[in-house]
């Protein structure tokens, strides 16, 4: 897929869509412009703005009979992408 990984589908999300604005986990690396364009080669919209934020990972651990194992989760990168008026990705097209 390149620089969008996939869609981000959360309750939050969803009600947002009813706006306009899509949310998208996308590579850490990708730029605002990089973003605009890969959405816009994707599904064919007018995009209108993309605002993007990093979710730093989080420190975990975990208890086990005879030790404490400890870790992190991944650092993702969301985009918020609000499309022009009227129009519509559909994420469930192909299924």
């Amino acid at each position: 897929m390149g620089i969008i990984k996939r869609p981000a589908l959360t309750e939050k999300s969803q009600a947002m869509q009813e706006k306009g604005k899509y949310v998208f986990v996308v590579e850490l690396t990708a730029n605002k412009i990089e973003i605009a364009k890969e959405v816009k080669k994707m599904y064919g919209v007018e995009v209108l703005d993309v605002k993007t934020m990093r979710q730093i990972g989080k420190k975990k651990s975990k208890s086990t009979r005879t030790k404490i194992t400890s870790g992190r989760t991944s650092t993702i990168k969301k985009a918020i992408v609000t499309v022009g008026t009227g129009e519509v990705i559909d994420f469930y097209q192909g299924i």
